[in-house]
């Protein structure tokens, strides 16, 4: 069987990581297993087991490796593939930067000729970036299988670019791999038949298990140190602070917007503790151009940082008193961390981070007066880590199990 997956962007890199590892160990295994069950020679499928019983299914998994380039910046990009030892890619499109329709577009041309190539059984996609969009469009016109690792999401906000994303490759995708129960509702109220859905959990929390060791004895001070904006100076002790990570055109493409968050977080936050903000290059941009910048430099308890690695993000999510957030990743995360977390968006695809469904998260969008309200509610609580079904560190071996048995009906 040969299965191509597909990395777009940053937020791919952690879930496809045990993915991988996932298929090198099902290889491990079936090999000895059939040399085991043959008396020394790895039998093939189809193969009469000599010592009787069932016939063992010895035929491993040739995997490739797709990387689109939609995150080129080595920061957000190679220095990733090191920290979660991902492989090279075995094929990288280069696509870069561009509008949607660009990166859509030219994806699916380059995307196609690897297809064509190659021949894959599978195509193997996850999340939601427009790479997950154009390589499931591309397979299926070829008539290849699409597996969708993390299908299900639904924000049902259709101005956001992701939401489009997800409704497209699950309405296109042969395997639904979903990683909660709410997901697998949204499927079948959408008319997914049963046998298209598989329930294996959430694959992030695998690559926060395998991480979690060596996150946790890295140094907060050097992290600071190492990553520190130009002209920052780190303060002594750190202790305690709140966490910032903001993208979303939502929250930094409009001034006024802009503005009355940042005013609320040097006026009110930074009076109780330190705020530590890994700064989104379009943020970053957006402060600058709206004449904020000098701002947000001059608060002497905002630590303003480059974009960090995996293991010095989930340290800042473990150390953190709060987080406030418009990422999906770090709603998941906080949730099995027990790291309260105000998320910074009206709706998310992901309900079952949210505190009334037992999660760590309560959504305040950017409206300022809801963030202060749920902000000295937060301050408050206690840690209290949860983990959702099958959120166990264990879902990528059953993505693969699931793909490898599928049975189209």
């Amino acid at each position: 069987m040969k299965i191509i997956s597909v990395v777009g962007a940053r937020p791919n890199f952690m879930k496809i990581a045990p993915f991988i590892r996932a298929i090198q160990q099902y290889n491990e295994t079936i090999i000895a297993d059939g040399i085991s069950s043959s008396g020394g020679g790895a039998q093939r499928v189809g193969e009469v087991n000599p010592k009787g019983g069932d016939v063992r299914r010895t035929e491993g998994v040739n995997h490739l490796l797709v990387h689109t380039g939609q995150h080129y910046d080595d920061r957000m990009s190679k220095a990733f593939f090191k920290a979660l030892n991902i492989p090279d890619a075995d094929i990288n499109l280069g696509i870069g930067s561009g509008s949607h329709a660009e990166q859509v577009g030219q994806t699916m041309i380059a995307f196609e000729k690897v297809l064509v190539a190659e021949n894959p059984d599978w195509v193997v996609v996850v999340g939601d970036v427009n790479a997950t969009l154009a390589c499931s469009v591309t397979a299926k016109k070829l008539n290849i299988k699409v597996c969708h690792i993390e299908a299900g999401l639904r924000s049902r906000d259709m101005t956001m670019p992701e939401e489009v994303n997800r409704l497209v490759t699950d309405r296109l995708s042969d395997l639904l791999l979903i990683p909660d129960r709410l997901s697998g509702e949204n499927l079948r109220k959408e008319g997914v038949p049963e046998n298209k859905i598989a329930f294996v959990g959430n694959i992030m929390i695998d690559t926060l298990e395998t991480n979690r060791e060596n996150a946790g004895n890295l140094s907060l001070d050097n992290i600071i140190k190492d990553n520190l904006i130009d002209g920052q100076i780190a303060p002594s002790p750190l202790r305690p602070f709140a966490l910032m990570t903001m993208h979303r055109p939502s929250n930094v493409d409009t001034k006024e917007i802009l503005q009355l968050l940042i005013e609320f977080l040097s006026n009110e936050i930074t009076e109780d503790m330190f705020l530590i903000w890994p700064i989104h290059p379009r943020t970053q941009s957006r402060l600058k151009e709206f004449g904020l910048w000098e701002d947000i430099i001059k608060n002497k308890k905002v630590i303003l940082l480059h974009p960090v690695g995996y293991h010095e993000m989930l340290k800042l999510n473990m150390g953190a008193k709060l987080i406030l957030t418009d990422s999906g990743g770090l709603q998941e995360e906080s949730c099995v961390l027990g790291t309260p977390c105000l998320t910074l968006r009206w709706n998310t695809e992901r309900p079952i981070t949210l505190r009334e469904n037992g999660g760590a998260s309560v959504l305040v969008g950017n409206n300022v007066e809801r963030i202060r309200n749920e902000y000295y509610k937060t301050l408050q609580l206690l840690r209290s880590p949860q983990r959702p079904e099958l959120w166990d560190g264990k879902t990528a071996k059953r993505c693969v199990e699931a793909i490898v048995n599928f049975k189209d009906e």
